[in-house]
């Protein structure tokens, strides 16, 4: 599945000037743990909780220090978004697909994504448990998909002629098919699959269609135009 089809395009977003009050407020009247910052339509950067923790964990440091060596001039405490945003920002384009989406968030460790255009522009957010829905869908329902949707209609092979398991996200396919493209077309679009987490093929089939018919030519059988 495209992340254009899982992500939130209400966002929620702060510039650089919003105050932290506010930014904080945001996000606990919305639910989130995480705003894109935007300039120009453009994101610019990110701001989460644990900015707020880092923040408060340098005041308390900053603090202590002060006290202990009796400095008079305190220094000054942060006051906007832009000030304590994280600004290399992880983003992903539209067009990309959920799996896609999923590994780069366990890659960088983040738990949301701002979606961009090809210049950059805020068009959508996608968070992992929109990444998670996909993989939450009923095997019964992948296992339907894949025999009246991929098996009958886009590869047009009569369904009963395959064998289709799925356990946890897991499809299992057996069976024989007329051609070894077809084959190996099945076992790609089964994998394309929403929800699908692996395939396991068993397929046979009768002819090769990817070498030229004289290499598939089998003894005592006329050859292909004479």
């Amino acid at each position: 599945m495209k992340v254009r089809d899982l992500m939130t395009t209400e966002v929620v977003s702060v510039d650089e000037s919003t105050s932290l009050k506010e930014a904080a407020q945001l996000m606990a009247t919305h639910g989130v743990s995480g705003l894109p910052v935007v300039s120009d339509g453009k994101v610019v950067g990110v701001i989460s909780e644990a900015d707020f923790v880092e923040r408060s964990s340098d005041r308390a440091r900053a603090s202590l220090v002060e006290l202990l060596f009796h400095r008079g001039d305190r220094r000054r405490q942060a006051e906007t978004v832009g000030e304590v945003m994280t600004r290399d920002v992880v983003t992903i384009g539209p067009d990309a697909n959920h799996v896609d989406a999923a590994r780069l968030m366990r890659r960088k460790r983040v738990k949301r994504l701002p979606v961009v255009d090809e210049e950059g522009r805020l068009i959508g957010i996608v968070s992992r448990a929109d990444i998670l829905d996909v993989f939450t869908r009923p095997d019964e329902e992948i296992e339907r998909e894949i025999r009246d949707r991929v098996i009958g209609q886009v590869l047009a092979i009569d369904p009963d002629r395959v064998t289709v398991t799925v356990e946890e996200g897991r499809v299992r396919l057996e069976g024989t098919l007329q051609a070894k493209t077809e084959v190996q077309l099945l076992e790609e679009l089964a994998g394309r699959v929403d929800g699908v987490l692996a395939v396991d093929a068993n397929l046979r089939y009768l002819v090769d269609d990817t070498k030229p018919a004289e290499d598939t030519w089998v003894a005592g059988a006329p050859r292909p135009n004479w």
